[in-house]
Parts: C-alpha cells; structure tokens; sequence
C-alpha cells in the first residue's frame, strides 16, 4: 500500500470516528433534554396490566406476585404468615398506599429510576434490597426476605415495572410523599388529639389500634401506634414526613373525592400527636453518621445546630434551617 493510501484512508478512518462521535453526542443531548423535559412536565401516573400489558407470563405473574406481597405482606410474613411469622402485621401499603400506584402516596414511582444512591442515613450507597429490607425492619418490625428468595424477586420485579417509564435519575411529579411548607410555629399534640378525634377514630380506633380484617391476618386499617404500628426507626417517624402523607391521602378514600378536607396546620398537628403516642422502640446507632445531614424533622440527637431533640420533633423548622444554612 502506497504511502499516500494510507493517509487517505487514515483520515478516512478520523472523519468516520468524528462523525459516529457526533452523531451519538447528539443522540444523547436529544434523550437528555426529552427525560429533561419529561421530569419537568409529567406526573407520573402507575402504569395498568391492561392499557400496557406485560406480555411475558412469568414476568407478569412474577409482578403480580410483587404486588400481591406489597398489598398484603402480613397474609405472608405477620403474626399468622403463610411463609414467616415475624412482623408486626403491617402491610406494605398501609404506608404505601394502593400498593405503592397512589399519586403523592409514598409510591414506588421513583424507586427503581434512583437507586441504588447515596443515602445520608447509612453514609453508604443502598441498592433496592437495602432499601426494602429497611422498610421490613423498621416499620414492620420484621425480617426482610432473603435477597435470593422468589419473594424478593417478586418485589423487585413489581417496584422495577411501576418505575419502567421513568427515567434514570429522575423523580417525576406525584411520586413519594408531597412534603408541606413549614409552620411557623412549633408542631401541637394537643391540637392533633383534637383533629385525631375528628378525622381519624372512625377507622383508626380511639386508642390507634386499628380495624383487624374478619379473618384476623391483617388490618383493614392499620394501627397507627402500639406494637402493631411502625416503629420510631420508621419515615412516617418524622413528622414532616407523616404530615405530607396525611394532608394528601386522609382521611383514607374521602380524600379520592374530597382531596385536602384536612388545612396544612391540622395535617402537622395531627402528625404530631400520632408520633407522641407509644410504639416499638428501635435505635439504629449508625444512623446519619455524618450528624449534620440529619433532617430538620429528625428525632433523635446528637445534633450540631444547637436545637434540642424536641425542637427537631416539632419545630418550629424555619430557625433550624437558618442555623444549618448559616454553618
């Protein structure tokens, strides 16, 4: 091959390499800015087994079995299991409402999209199974399946589909739980017990313990304290957190077509009084290991921004974030 050839096909070869690279440079700009403007335009909504059917059977019963699991973990895993005996008879959607679909619910909706991820908490990256195996141990007071298991495949199947068309990295609108703006004032017991009373007895029972279902395997509405409820390692724990749940789903059904019956201020009061009532105690002495990246709502100290435990209970938030901005 003469000299001159291979130059020619030399810069050839470089002009083929600079176009694939542009070519791919512009097909990811093009899917950047379309998952772009989906995060910042869409709600995400569950996707339905029939308007987008999963064609593979054992796909498909292996979702369903997932959702079967999330929507009634104690008929497997409580006090009279078909599998184990050791949770507290929760099931998963009692704080994941309709089986982890519900819009501003603590869906599953982002889920698989995000993780695994840092989380501050631990101080480590978590994948999915960490993050189900937290939710086993700390709300439910239980064991998590094995990651090996069938089951946990089935959950991880079903939380993978509910997140399918979300894209990596993103949190779409309606997924989680809505958070509300802070009062300006600190968080009541007194005026929740009110709100409590009001909203909240007819399905929850005056002492919190719930409605156990006719055949005694699960609650058709959950305890919100006592042994039977979550315990104070738990996310609905922190009354930010529980407040938002509350404001945008109670009281349960009534809220599907008389939304928000409850002002933001009943929602934190209520919260507050819930999370003042008895439950399992459960200390995770590992937890935030970095102290200063505890959440303002977070309960248990120590603490580097000079407010008290009771403070970061039930605020008020507003002075807390000033001080952790300031530092």
């Amino acid at each position: 091959m003469s000299k001159a050839r291979f130059y020619f096909l030399l810069r050839l070869l470089v002009f083929v390499l600079i176009l694939v690279n542009l070519f791919y440079q512009l097909r990811r700009n093009a899917y950047k800015q379309r998952d772009e403007a989906v995060v910042k335009d869409s709600v995400w909504h569950a996707p339905s087994y029939y308007t987008d059917p999963i064609t593979d059977k054992k796909t498909r019963d292996l979702v369903l079995y997932g959702e079967d699991l999330i929507a009634h973990t104690a008929r497997y895993y409580g006090p009279k299991g078909s599998i184990n005996q050791n949770s507290n008879g929760l099931n998963c959607q009692n704080c994941h409402l309709q089986a982890g679909k519900k819009i501003n619910g603590n869906n599953y909706g982002a889920v698989y999209a995000t993780y695994p991820k840092f989380r501050a908490r631990s101080g480590t990256y978590e994948s999915i199974y960490k993050r189900v195996s937290d939710c086993f141990e700390r709300s439910l007071h239980g064991v998590a399946p094995d990651s090996s298991s069938k089951e946990f495949a089935a959950i991880y199947a079903y939380i993978k589909w509910l997140g399918k068309d979300v894209p990596k990295h993103s949190k779409l609108k309606g997924t989680g739980i809505k958070p509300l703006p802070y009062l300006d004032r600190a968080a009541s017991p007194l005026a929740g017990a009110q709100v409590f009373t009001t909203h909240c007895v007819r399905c929850h029972g005056s002492n919190g313990e719930g409605q156990i279902s006719p055949d005694q395997k699960e609650f058709t509405y959950p305890p919100l304290w006592g042994n039977h409820s979550y315990t104070t390692a738990a996310g609905l724990y922190r009354i930010g957190n529980l407040a938002g749940f509350v404001k945008y789903n109670m009281p349960y059904k009534e809220s599907d077509t008389t939304p928000y019956q409850l002002t933001d201020e009943e929602a934190w009061d209520v919260a507050a009084f819930i999370n003042s009532q008895p439950r399992a105690v459960k200390n995770y002495v590992n937890d935030w290991p970095d102290p200063s990246k505890k959440p303002v709502d977070y309960p248990f100290g120590p603490f580097v921004d000079g407010f008290s435990e009771q403070e970061h209970k039930f605020g008020p938030y507003a002075p807390i974030v000033a001080a952790q901005k300031s530092k």
